[in-house]
């Protein structure tokens, strides 16, 4: 018997806003955008399935399955059944959160099934128990340590923002990408990274794009030494002839977004310009930067 359902949607991102370390621990800023995972959760009592595992769901999802089992466990409810169904065109490997997206919406589905509305850090450290996880639980734009989950601030909204995005190809798994360990490099990295932090942070709180844009850009730079992007020179020399605000990109992916002023309306025509400019480019996406967090449909 049915015992609760819900159906939420999670944003996925366009790379990281900045990505580095502070003291110890990894961090990274979210970058969320108008492009979404949804994810439906049908909870069934006990002894509902005669045979077979008690969450089922996509066959390319094992991450947001085992999310489920975990948020049910969490919340002593291990002996339930599940069923979960996602859609999301969010390409996989790009760094666009297409994966942390669905998890996160699985766990916050299973609780508010239950009539339980966890909250953005239970839902963030359930998801790290899956895998290194972007923060696009936390509303606005926020700062998480996307591997332990000991970091965990909310900046607050964005700017109003648009971004035109790049895929040139290629992907990275990003579990794959975080088991080496890279942290003398990142620390090396820490002037560039503490000053695109801080930028980030005074674009935020002074509702400022050029000087998100400029903190964005520098972070994107300095991850050069971390993965290289061979198109990320002409991108930023493309953003530099149209006076965008700057870029940012998937520090552990492939995608590059050129940031725009939203309140100068030039994402179509940016849009346009950068498929001209880069017919290479497998395709060309255009978003708007948004703030983050969970959102109940229906």
């Amino acid at each position: 018997m049915k015992i609760g359902s819900a159906t939420v949607r999670v944003p996925g991102v366009c790379g990281e806003l900045v990505q580095g370390m502070l003291d110890d621990d990894y961090y990274l800023v979210t970058c969320p955008i108008d492009y979404y995972s949804r994810v439906q959760v049908d909870l069934f009592s006990e002894g509902a399935w005669v045979v077979g595992p008690p969450v089922v769901g996509p066959e390319d999802s094992p991450k947001a399955v085992a999310a489920v089992s975990a948020t049910l466990a969490h919340l002593g409810r291990e002996k339930l059944s599940a069923r979960l169904a996602i859609s999301n065109p969010i390409p996989r490997g790009k760094g666009m959160g297409s994966s942390s997206a669905d998890v996160v919406a699985a766990i916050a589905a299973t609780g508010l099934a239950l009539d339980q509305e966890l909250s953005p850090e239970a839902v963030g450290r359930l998801a790290l128990m899956e895998e290194p996880t972007d923060g696009v639980m936390f509303p606005g734009i926020a700062l998480f340590d996307h591997r332990q989950g000991r970091l965990m601030e909310e900046l607050g909204p964005p700017p109003p923002m648009e971004i035109v995005a790049l895929d040139f190809g290629g992907t990275v798994d990003t579990v794959e990408f975080n088991r080496e360990d890279r942290r003398a490099l990142w620390q090396s990295l820490r002037p560039e990274t503490d000053q695109a932090l801080e930028l980030v942070r005074q674009g935020i709180k002074e509702v400022d794009p050029k000087k998100l844009g400029r903190g964005a850009t520098i972070s994107a730079e300095a991850n050069q030494r971390v993965l290289l992007k061979p198109q990320l020179p002409d991108v930023l020399r493309f953003a530099k002839s149209l006076d965008a605000a700057g870029v940012t990109v998937g520090h552990s992916g492939t995608i590059i977004g050129v940031l725009l002023d939203a309140k100068e309306r030039r994402g179509k025509s940016v849009f346009r310009q950068a498929k001209e400019s880069f017919p290479n480019a497998e395709a060309v996406l255009h978003f708007r930067l948004l703030g983050g967090g969970v959102q109940r449909v229906g």
